[in-house]
């Protein structure tokens, strides 16, 4: 679907795992109202945006490189864990393109990403992932925080094969009840569990405090779900939020919500004044 001055927003992924290829599925199934199209898929594991392609039935759309990607596109959906993410986002902008930033983690004490974005008249997209009341955090930080703390609480099955936790020794078939496996800063937190704690990064973006957050990761067998809790106190009085996730049915490292927010994010930016009817 075009608008009337032939404007049609051409989305690209890059990196064709379970959220990128979830925003796939999404975009071609659930966002025929908007002036929208899926342009192209990209994965440095081209058997990941093949078999993603064939799915969608459209063998055209598994681009053979991440220029190939961009020149085919106008917007791009970063949904990728590697360390040249940062390059990939500076690139992304430099060629004047949106991006939707799934590895929120990355935008941390990259501040030269959001400058180059705005030199180049584009945008960096952050979707609020798998917590809840980040408008309300938004406000709060305008007269600012005395005390950040998230606790998230996550299955065994989502730290399986981290590297912080088999170079701390632990063992997670000999947890038996609750356990904290981590206790620190926001960027110690991003940077030893890079799958885990997006939401560290999320929460440090909103309230402009990342100096102030203590984020404490427990781990349990009798955990079922992804939970996170978040607890701010200041000046405004106390906020207190609690989300308890369902794991992303691909991904037990990933709360379905994430997915759903990221997915919920691109829509209103397709419905946006910017491009909407």
């Amino acid at each position: 679907m075009k608008r009337s001055d032939g404007y049609e927003l051409n989305i690209g992924i890059l990196g064709c795992g379970a959220i990128g290829s979830r925003i796939a599925h999404s975009i071609t199934d659930e966002m025929k109202m908007f002036p929208v199209s899926l342009a192209g898929l990209y994965d440095i594991d081209t058997h990941k945006s093949k078999d993603l392609a064939a799915q969608l039935k459209d063998p055209s759309l598994a681009k053979a490189t991440f220029q190939d990607l961009l020149d085919h596109s106008n917007f791009i959906v970063e949904a990728v864990s590697s360390t040249e993410t940062v390059h990939l986002i500076e690139t992304i902008l430099a060629q004047k393109k949106d991006v939707l930033v799934i590895s929120v983690g990355q935008l941390l004490n990259a501040d030269h990403l959001f400058k180059l974005a705005k030199s180049n008249q584009c945008r960096i997209l952050v979707p609020s992932g798998a917590i809840a009341g980040i408008d309300s955090l938004k406000a709060c930080a305008q007269i600012g925080f005395s005390q950040i703390t998230l606790t998230t609480r996550k299955p065994i099955s989502g730290f399986k094969n981290n590297p912080y936790i088999m170079k701390k020794g632990i063992i997670l078939e000999q947890i038996q009840e609750e356990t904290v496996i981590f206790d620190g800063t926001v960027d110690d937190a991003v940077k030893a569990f890079p799958q885990n704690i997006n939401v560290a990064a999320t929460l440090a973006l909103a309230t402009r405090s990342k100096d102030k957050i203590r984020v404490r990761i427990s781990a349990s067998p009798k955990f079922t779900k992804n939970s996170h809790e978040i607890e701010a106190v200041g000046d405004f009085g106390r906020l207190l939020t609690r989300t308890e996730n369902a794991v992303c049915p691909d991904n037990p490292k990933t709360s379905y919500l994430a997915v759903l927010s990221a997915i919920e994010t691109l829509k209103g930016h397709c419905g946006s004044s910017r491009i909407g009817t």
